[in-house]
């Protein structure tokens, strides 16, 4: 116990104690000396040549355009692809002067007020720091030349490579595949900035709109090291984007071009559809423009020029054309009067060339003057395109059962197509013209409907889809662009009517085209297949009770429009048209000829029902 205590000296612990707790703090003041000293040194005597360094080698987070889906027609030709461009861009924060560099740049490859103004658009609404602004797109091989000589006396300015949309059939399918084109001001608002970072394009009509979120596909993003230049040093790490979805059409290029030669340079709009599966084989409206001018921004001159041709080649007439039909109603009004009861086959009546309501003075003209004999039937009434008998019958059904079998056959509403832009028409009805209108329905409003003018328009996609369902003894299928990956679905509902009418109608329709007495037979020399049709002349002005109609003196652009619908062959339907040629005159012989050229083609392409009708892939 004595020698235990006798090591322990209270005094010596006590001086171990400080001299350590000393030492201790002397090195925490060394330490802490030696990191002010270094922060002093970092932060202020070599500040500049970390400045300097700092602008030398930036690591930037740059995001990767996603490579845009392609677009093929049934038999897999390209009709929407993406080839490369070399476009000018500026990173303004390493140009300097920007105004000066604009300059320069303007005096080595020109530079329009054009395209200042949109670079200065593009810069407001970019969304980030460091962001390349394009300048020009699709620089020629010149352009490059001389940029890459010059480039040590630009800074800032970058020459990269990105695709850009083509459309090899250009102005052929304007309408159809839309175009993309640079994203505007409202766009900037709503599209979801991540997905569309580094993306300058988006589908602004069109298959191209409509499709726009699968085409796009999704964006990635790279980290690369740059120097003060904004040349890329090294890549650091990379996502790769996800490239956009294709697109496998319905439509057949090789039909696509004949509607185009066959219209040529009329104002009007074509229409084909698949009837067993409701695919569009062709779409054509005329005139037409050229979507690539489109893709890298067309000019203000050129874009006035189209917007403002009184001919509206911007216009889809397909789609969003509303006209009478005029007599090609006939056919599905016909039915409509068997199906109601409201006549049977073996009614007749005599046609002195007018008809007349009951207690009223005024005559409802028939288009031949002097009428069509004493013993008109139903069939003789579409056969010869007999207004009077139509008169009649539909008076004798009313409004309500015209409107009940036209809202059938597809009048007055959209007809579900994949595309962005599309009208409805009009099916009138009682309901429609208090509303529409705020008027009551008169018995002379049924008489003009009976005859598709009046209050009554279509489209032609309508037109077409109507004829299709005539076609296929009232199946209804809405039109499709794209071919899904799935067998084809069974149609939304069936129009009802016994097969003796459905086959009464259809042979009235062929006669159109085959009897001698038919309005469309000048189309049926050399047919080695049947056709059934009708035509039709929509009134674009009115005619005075006791005036006729002199087309010598009436202006172009108020002539009647000509129609004609078609589908083939009678007895295995495969293909239905519309065809419209804006003042065209007779549907006989301006709109007839045209859909007899596209039904030849279909045809020939396609001699075996099986060579378009097997969707299951």
């Amino acid at each position: 116990m004595n020698d235990d205590h006798a090591l322990k000296n209270p005094l010596l612990e006590t001086r171990l104690f400080v001299a350590r707790l000393l030492f201790a703090v002397l090195v925490i003041v060394l330490l802490a000396g030696v990191l002010l000293w270094r922060y002093y040194h970092l932060q202020v005597v070599r500040y500049e040549g970390f400045v300097t360094l700092s602008d030398r080698n930036r690591v930037l987070v740059e995001p990767a355009s996603p490579t845009r889906g392609l677009i093929f027609d049934r038999n897999g030709v390209l009709l929407a692809d993406n080839r490369p461009s070399f476009n000018l861009s500026i990173v303004v924060e390493r140009a300097g002067d920007l105004e000066a560099l604009l300059d320069e740049v303007e005096g080595l490859i020109g530079l329009s007020d054009t395209e200042k103004e949109r670079f200065y658009k593009q810069l407001k609404r970019r969304r980030r720091p460091y962001e390349p602004v394009p300048l020009r797109l699709d620089l020629s091989e010149r352009e490059q030349g001389v940029l890459a000589v010059n480039e040590y006396h630009l800074p800032g300015v970058e020459v990269t490579v990105q695709l850009l949309r083509n459309y090899p059939f250009g102005k052929e399918l304007a309408h159809v595949l839309g175009y993309v084109g640079r994203i505007n001001d409202q766009e900037i608002q709503v599209l979801d900035p991540v997905r569309y970072s580094g993306t300058l394009v988006v589908g602004k009509t069109g298959l191209e709109k409509y499709y726009e979120d699968e085409l796009l596909g999704e964006v990635g993003y790279q980290t690369v090291e740059t120097n003060a230049r904004g040349r890329v040093m090294r890549h650091l790490e990379r996502t790769d984007p996800v490239p956009g979805k294709d697109l496998h059409l319905y439509l057949d290029s090789r039909l696509q071009h004949v509607i185009y030669e066959a219209l040529g340079e009329e104002r009007g709009a074509v229409v084909a559809i698949e009837i067993a599966t409701g695919g569009v084989l062709a779409m054509g409206s005329t005139p037409t423009f050229d979507t690539n001018e489109f893709v890298t921004g067309i000019s203000f001159d050129n874009y006035d020029a189209l917007l403002n041709s009184s001919d509206r080649p911007l216009f889809d007439r397909a789609l969003q054309g509303q006209y009478p039909p005029g007599s090609t109603v006939k056919p599905f009004f016909g039915l409509a009067a068997l199906e109601s009861g409201t006549i049977n086959s073996d009614h007749r009546i005599y046609d002195p060339g007018f008809y007349q309501l009951k207690n009223e003075e005024r005559k409802y003209r028939d288009w031949k003057k002097g009428g069509h004999g004493s013993k008109i039937y139903l069939r003789d009434a579409i056969v010869q395109s007999c207004d009077t008998f139509f008169y009649d019958v539909g008076v004798r059904m009313t409004i309500d059962t015209l409107s009940i079998y036209g809202t059938r056959f597809g009048f007055g509403q959209k007809t579900g197509l994949d595309m962005p832009t599309e009208r409805a028409g009009i099916m009138p009805s009682r309901a429609w013209k208090r509303g529409a209108k705020g008027l009551a329905w008169y018995p002379g409003d049924t008489v003009n409907t009976s005859i598709g003018q009046g209050f009554t328009l279509v489209t032609p996609m309508q037109l077409a889809v109507a004829t299709a369902r005539m076609a296929s003894r009232g199946e209804m299928r809405s039109p499709q662009l794209v071919r899904k990956q799935h067998a084809v679905p069974p149609p939304a509902g069936r129009i009802k009517a016994l097969d003796s009418h459905w086959n009464y109608i259809h042979q009235a329709m062929q006669d159109v085209v085959h009897n001698r007495r038919g309005t469309a037979q000048g189309i049926n020399r050399g047919l080695n297949y049947h056709i059934a049709g009708k035509t039709g002349t929509a009134q674009v002005i009115g005619i005075k009770q006791d005036e006729e109609y002199d087309a010598e003196l009436v202006a172009k652009r108020n002539r009647d429009h000509a129609l004609f619908i078609a589908f083939a062959p009678v007895e295995n339907p495969r293909i239905a048209v519309s065809v419209i040629i804006e003042n065209g005159e007779h549907g006989s012989t301006a709109a007839a000829p045209v859909a007899r050229k596209v039904i030849d083609a279909f045809m020939e392409y396609y001699p075996e029902p099986e060579g378009v009708a097997d969707e299951s892939g």
